[in-house]
């Protein structure tokens, strides 16, 4: 019998790529979604899907019999969680506390939560190391809360949980509708339409990317392996570029002789993200991903979703 997991906020875009993974490895997958943010077309084939909210009173049924809970759901857009600060703390806080209540009422095994590179906002010490924090935005403020939360099930249940923060992921399925899409996206399929994808600023806001294949390999890892589970974790590459070099990376891949236009600056964004990965490397993980490999293939993929270029 195959072992299962389930995973909520899986229709989005780590979530579909970590059922993909777990399917292929040979688990069984519950995926949980409200649709709200994700789409039924990322999910994979096989995965149990049901459409369930995470604060939903009855959520604690669908994760019985599971050996371990990704708990990925959020609401996860800067604007959308300023300006939706209520229902932001109900999703990211209520709903993580609701998710982790269902765990002990079941007895999962293992828990991993899904936190954010937003908790480093506020420090200008670089790299980032996860024993300083400090949360500025609503939404990384409702993570950190989210956080204390799996820590408080941690210490008074003994709930086992990983906590895993990502830097600027990327990849297949990467959420492209967004008011402003993330930057790998949004450059990407500008260029591909033949038009002029927007710079924020003056490209010199320097971000750590990291694949997302990369992120769910780790994950597979913390569900294998007992000695490194209970840890928090960044996952990031450990470099970082600046937006403007990200541009002429694309740009250079897709050949489109199109430029940039500068907007202004947005608030709220960090002006720089770089992981310090030493700790989650000592578990045997590294990136293995290239920027230029995932570029490469980013494009590609996008070509053939998009049906551009």
């Amino acid at each position: 019998m195959r072992e299962r997991i389930v995973v909520t906020g899986a229709a989005g875009f780590i979530g579909s790529n970590l059922c993909k993974m777990l399917l292929q490895e040979g688990y069984s997958v519950v995926a949980i979604d409200n649709l709200l943010a994700g789409t039924l077309e990322n999910l994979p084939e096989g995965v149990d899907f049901k459409k369930v909210d995470v604060c939903d009173s009855d959520f604690s049924r669908y994760v019985e019999g599971a050996i371990a809970v990704f708990h990925l759901a959020a609401r996860n857009c800067l604007d959308d969680c300023a300006k939706n600060p209520v229902d932001t703390a109900r999703i990211n806080v209520m709903g993580t506390a609701n998710v982790l209540q269902a765990c002990v009422e079941y007895k999962v095994p293992h828990v991993i939560y899904s936190d954010t590179s937003a908790e480093y906002e506020g420090i200008n010490m670089f790299p980032s190391k996860i024993d300083s924090v400090k949360p500025m935005s609503i939404y990384a403020c409702s993570k950190r809360s989210g956080a204390l939360m799996a820590e408080g099930f941690k210490n008074y249940y003994g709930l086992n949980i990983s906590t895993v923060r990502y830097f600027n992921v990327y990849g297949p399925a990467q959420d492209w509708r967004r008011v402003i899409p993330p930057v790998m996206s949004a450059f990407t399929i500008k260029l591909l339409q033949g038009e002029s994808p927007f710079i924020y600023g003056t490209g010199e806001k320097r971000r750590d990317f990291i694949h997302v294949d990369d992120i769910n390999r780790f994950h597979l890892m913390l569900i294998r392996e007992k000695l490194i589970q209970g840890g928090t974790y960044n996952l990031g590459s450990g470099e970082d570029y600046s937006i403007l070099e990200i541009f002429e990376k694309i740009e250079s891949e897709i050949c489109s002789g199109i430029k940039p236009i500068f907007k202004p600056e947005l608030s709220g964004e960090a002006f720089r993200t770089l992981a310090d990965i030493s700790e989650t490397c000592k578990t045997g993980w590294t990136p293995q991903v290239t920027l230029e490999a995932g570029i490469k293939s980013f494009v590609a993929y996008t070509r053939e979703r998009l049906r551009l270029g």
